[in-house]
């Protein structure tokens, strides 16, 4: 077998993404053909890929853009801080927008065989954490905020009248605070339920006097849910830049409606 040249080990380099060393071997071991040696890495890829599946991912990038009347947001999660900086990894993520941005959240899909070759090139796992694209209506705009610089939360909200600057101070409440639910009436009806039953059946509430319970439990599901806490529904909320106030009431006060929100965080 003739020697391999570093010009092929170049073009398959510049073909996979893989490192040189990596090129030089699946050439090796295919007698110097091209296609053969960029299956073989392929292969090899998928299965580091599916090796690393199941380590954590608390690192990553959480990115928006905002272009007329669409929005999108998606975070991407990595091992360590280091790979979240690097050029692939950042290209990875802008990917992720453009596809979303384009096709919705179900595009990530398009992206598998990319994501397997990445991860066989940094050598770590790496995860779209969740992505969304919304769709702003007549009299609709969005609010955002990206937690910098490490860029690990994100939100995206959309809302109806207020300014931009009231929509971007929301954001950077839902950030903060961490809302599950919009509104009351957006919190599953089983969970409070079950939530209830555990409560109902704690030591805590049970070494109270019965007529005492419900009471008790009620105030209890009150915090964990409609509460002005960190958590729960987020127009119940105490505001973020005025704590003697709730979220509803300030935006009531900015004249602004709450459509929907997105929060990501890689490392939650």
């Amino acid at each position: 077998m003739s020697a391999i040249g570093a010009q092929q080990v170049k073009e398959l380099r510049e073909a996979t993404g893989a490192g040189m060393m990596d090129c030089k071997r699946a050439l090796q071991e295919t007698a110097g053909d091209f296609d053969a040696a960029r299956t073989l890495l392929r292969e090899r890829g998928m299965a580091q890929a599916g090796k690393r599946a199941g380590r954590e991912t608390s690192e990553g990038k959480v990115d928006l853009r905002t272009l007329s009347s669409v929005g999108t947001i998606a975070a991407v999660g990595c091992e360590t801080e280091p790979v979240s900086n690097t050029g692939e990894f950042l290209a990875f993520a802008e990917r992720v927008l453009d596809v979303v941005e384009s096709g919705g959240a179900d595009a990530v899909q398009e992206l598998e065989a990319e994501r397997t070759a990445l991860i066989a090139k940094i050598g770590e796992n790496v995860v779209v954490r969740g992505a969304a694209r919304l769709e702003a209506r007549d009299g609709e705009h969005f609010g955002h905020y990206v937690h910098t610089p490490a860029k690990k939360i994100g939100v995206l909200v959309k809302v109806r009248g207020g300014s931009g600057e009231s929509a971007r101070r929301l954001a950077m409440h839902v950030a903060s605070a961490a809302p599950s639910w919009a509104r009351r009436e957006d919190v599953p009806a089983e969970l409070v339920e079950a939530e209830r039953s555990v409560y109902l059946g704690s030591d805590e509430v049970q070494s109270k006097p019965e007529q005492a319970r419900e009471k008790i439990v009620e105030g209890m599901l009150g915090k964990r849910f409609f509460g002005a806490y960190p958590g729960g529904v987020l127009l119940d909320q105490a505001w973020i830049h005025d704590s003697g106030s709730t979220v509803a009431r300030a935006l009531e006060q900015e004249g602004m409606e709450l459509v929907e929100f997105v929060r990501y965080s890689v490392s939650e």
